[in-house]
């Protein structure tokens, strides 16, 4: 019988607007019911130095978007703010919500930092100070569990939503160098290209 990764999309913990939270309390569920070994699973952030990306089938248009990814034989991509089945092939995802940047003004060009989820679990932390207003109000309702946060920090999203690979965690790619490296191909199956990853 085969055990499910993280729960139905409809069960899992989920705040609009706060997709790395959403992201981490995945990758905790899987760390605290052992549905896999955390190694085989790795967090993408898909950014850029304007942080403004195309992404399509999406519930809602947003930039630095994370996702989580298993590695497997057939891997698959997490996304709750996705249209897309839940999971999706990384073949689909990279066809439908990514594309092909043939089109693309290269200001919109996207990188994707790529973090394994032990680390991601580890290192991450955030105040949610980025989700207030300038009074002090928020952009939107926040999550009702207390921030995450580590015993060091309190707060270092940048860090992952960054692009330079000089900083932060994980290990920094083009859409080109992605793709070829966890699909295979710098093309997908369709007119469109694209897909989610790993770190070495």
């Amino acid at each position: 019988m085969n055990r499910r990764l993280v729960p139905t999309r409809e069960d899992c913990v989920y705040t609009s607007c706060y997709c790395e939270e959403n992201v981490w309390k995945l990758c905790d569920y899987v760390r605290k019911q052992r549905t896999a070994p955390l190694e085989h699973l790795f967090v993408i952030f898909i950014s850029n130095e304007t942080r403004t990306v195309p992404l399509w089938k999406q519930k809602s248009g947003h930039g630095d978007l994370p996702v989580i990814w298993a590695d497997q034989s057939d891997s698959l991509v997490y996304d709750l703010d996705s249209t897309l089945s839940f999971p999706c092939s990384l073949k689909l995802y990279a066809a439908q919500a990514l594309r092909s940047e043939s089109d693309i003004r290269p200001e919109y060009h996207r990188k994707f930092r790529v973090v394994p989820a032990d680390s991601f679990l580890l290192n991450f932390a955030s105040d949610r100070s980025h989700m207030r207003n300038s009074d002090g109000s928020w952009k939107m309702p926040p999550p009702t569990y207390a921030p995450i946060c580590t015993a060091e920090c309190q707060m270092n999203l940048d860090g992952f939503i960054n692009m330079d690979p000089a900083i932060g965690w994980g290990v920094v790619f083009s859409l080109n160098h992605f793709l070829q490296r966890y699909i295979g191909s710098t093309s997908s199956a369709s007119s469109s290209s694209s897909s989610a990853a790993r770190s070495s």
